[in-house]
């Protein structure tokens, strides 16, 4: 490799780097950051993981363990203690998978990004398909393994009371986060998107103040803090090879591999979306980059769902909590899921 060819590569990751930071992703991405870290820590988590005990009926503790990602802000790395937690503290097997499943790719972060550099549908089907069949995952592991579990047992929290605030707040971080693209679908230009967008801010911070303490705004802060240094330079890192990807892998690979919608490019794309290791959000732009070079929507989908759910650290972890034989039927189930998942996805919208 000559060194002109190794500063052109250099230079196209850098060009992706700076179009990653356009105006209109950052007034996406930076609000997503202040409301993961608002849910972090300000909202218990102890409240959520209640309704996995043998309390719980099991309806309740299959829709939590579904939609509780977006209230626990976790990524595929922080999600494995709490599985961990709940499954060794009493949950049954099902509601456990379930939420071992669903709460990486709907994480706030993973579909505000995804709706936003993939498009809207890609983001809805990741949402809603990890929602969906993660109770799919999670009624199967339980059919072919509950009664052989040891009985379960009600989970002991702590710290269960709720701010009275925190929904409201919850609400006006949410106002903040779409108003930018409800005042793009109106036409507005970005020089009035902002006029009208710092206002919100400033009322949002306002009564931040008003209703919480010095130190709950602090934990809000260190928190929010705390994901942007563990996410942002994964994520530009991220950015910068995806950029070069475009430019150094021959389209017609792509194309074979993962191009069309086939039953085979997506099985390939589930298989390799497992392998690979996703930081928090990075699928989104190797996934971006791959679409430029041919990869078909129901592979893209498949890979969303499948990447954040597993990686070979994963794999090797949920094997020991649960055992080899559930792992890897744990393991099989997520990637035939993505894989039909995809298939179907890619039928009905390509």
């Amino acid at each position: 490799m000559t060194l002109d060819y190794l500063t052109y590569l250099i230079s196209v990751g850098l060009q992706s780097v700076q179009e990653y930071l356009a105006l209109h992703v950052l007034m996406c991405l930076v609000p997503a950051f202040f409301l993961a870290g608002a849910i972090a820590s300000l909202f218990s988590k102890e409240s959520v993981l209640k309704f996995f005990g043998a309390d719980a009926p099991k309806y309740v503790s299959y829709t939590v363990a579904a939609v509780s990602g977006c209230l626990l802000a976790v990524c595929s790395c922080t999600v494995l203690p709490l599985f961990a937690g709940i499954y060794k503290r009493g949950a049954g097997i099902g509601p456990a998978t379930t939420f071992l499943f669903s709460a990486p790719a709907i994480n706030i972060l993973a579909i505000v990004y995804t709706a936003k550099i993939l498009g809207y549908d890609l983001g809805a089907a990741r949402a809603f398909a990890a929602v969906l069949l993660s109770v799919l995952v999670g009624v199967i592991m339980s059919l072919a393994y509950e009664r052989k579990d040891t009985e379960r047992k009600p989970i002991k929290t702590f710290g269960e009371a709720e701010h009275k605030h925190s929904v409201q707040l919850f609400i006006l971080l949410i106002v903040v986060l779409i108003a930018p693209e409800l005042m793009s679908s109106w036409g507005w230009k970005y020089t009035f998107q902002i006029l009208a967008w710092i206002p919100l801010i400033g009322l949002t911070a306002y009564l931040s103040y008003r209703w919480f303490s010095k130190e709950e705004i602090n934990s809000w802060m260190g928190e929010t803090w705390f994901l942007i240094k563990q996410i942002t330079p994964l994520l530009l890192l991220g950015v910068f090879f995806a950029g070069i990807a475009v430019v150094v892998l021959p389209k017609e690979y792509v194309a074979a591999f993962v191009g069309g919608n086939s039953l085979a490019s997506n099985f390939i794309s589930s298989i390799a979306g497992a392998l690979m290791y996703f930081s928090t959000l990075t699928e989104v732009p190797i996934i971006k980059a791959l679409t430029l070079l041919g990869m078909g929507t129901g592979p893209s989908l498949a890979m969303l769902l499948a990447g954040p759910a597993l990686s070979l650290p994963n794999m090797i972890v949920i094997n020991r909590i649960m055992g080899v034989k559930k792992g890897m039927t744990y393991i099989c189930l997520v990637v035939l899921i993505a894989t039909f998942s995809g298939y179907v996805f890619g039928s009905m919208f390509a």
